[in-house]
């Protein structure tokens, strides 16, 4: 494991066990349940507040006092902490220290550097965290304020409740992946899933290089190395052109594992941040990014370029 993938650690020691920003398996699940149905279709008195200093473009302080007094009303318990971190409001019951070290660690680490590298504008809506502190509180709780069980274990983001919603207990990966998909919505809202998807599960397994945020190998890796093998890929131009609805039809996973090791080659080439800066200028004219792609790699012949690609892929370990 490199050294830099532990930095959220050394931040987060007051939030989580020791190691890197990393999910449990399921965080592709997570992401994958809530966009699948956008392709388908205040409190208790200890309930502390902690407001961060500049207030985002779009909201002063006495917005963020306003969805806080309005939040407080819909707190499960007392045990029920509050921060502020703009753009966010992190909401969690495994006490106090915990929260804030997850607003701090994780939230606010994610965002300076997602938006150093990537987003102009915060999300439209103050939105909610919720950091639920096991297994148990984040079913029950999740049933109780969004009216339906979770169908993953790790966690999701649910534009239509505003929320972002974790079992925090697994880990900060889910979160930080779960926090790329607001930033995509404000920033750009025609961006195809597999761009979407590919940088959110980039930063599954995250650190900081030189004061960017940079994504590690991961679990997915194993699997798209055996999909490579078997010669099950598809082609980077059918991938790449995939709506919703048949981007999230891949219960194996692979048209994520897919485009977070496109997006792992870009980055490790110096070139990440460019191809989306690119595609972002001309979306209008490459909806699907397969011709910026092509420039930016300067691959002509985007056959050979798969076939180098996955030599790549199988030359990494976990």
């Amino acid at each position: 494991m490199r050294r830099e993938s532990c930095l959220a650690s050394l931040v987060l020691l007051s939030a989580f066990s020791a190691g890197c920003v990393r999910p449990s398996h399921g965080a592709g699940d997570a992401a994958q349940s809530a966009r699948k149905a956008n392709a388908n279709t205040g409190g208790r008195a200890g309930a502390n507040v902690n407001a961060a200093a500049t207030p985002p473009r779009g909201f002063a302080d006495a917005d963020y006092a306003r969805h806080v007094a309005q939040l407080r009303k819909k707190l499960p318990s007392g045990e029920f902490e509050i921060v502020i971190e703009k753009p966010f409001v992190v909401v969690g019951d495994g006490g106090r220290r915990a929260v804030e070290g997850h607003a701090s660690g994780v939230v606010r680490w994610a965002v300076e550097l997602l938006k150093r590298d990537f987003f102009e504008k915060d999300p439209a809506d103050i939105l909610d965290v919720w950091l639920f502190k096991d297994s148990a509180s984040y079913r029950t709780h999740a049933r109780r304020l969004f009216g339906r069980e979770p169908s993953t274990p790790y966690g999701y983001y649910s534009p239509a409740h505003k929320a972002l919603v974790m079992n925090i207990e697994t880990g900060g990966g889910t979160l930080v992946h779960e926090i790329v998909h607001p930033f995509v919505e404000a920033n750009f809202p025609d961006c195809p899933p597999w761009l979407n998807e590919g940088l959110g599960s980039l930063y599954e397994q995250s650190g900081e290089r030189d004061g960017h945020i940079v994504g590690y190998t991961n679990w997915r890796l194993p699997g798209l190395q055996r999909a490579v093998r078997r010669r099950q890929l598809k082609p980077f131009r059918e991938l790449l052109a995939l709506d919703g609805r048949a981007f999230y039809d891949d219960a194996a996973g692979t048209n994520y594992a897919q485009a977070r090791y496109l997006c792992y080659y870009l980055q490790e080439r110096g070139l990440l941040t460019r191809f989306y800066k690119e595609f972002h200028g001309n979306s209008a004219a490459d909806p699907a990014g397969f011709e910026t792609l092509k420039r930016v790699l300067a691959e002509p012949d985007m056959d050979a370029f798969q076939r180098k690609w996955e030599k790549f892929v199988l030359e990494l370990s976990e």
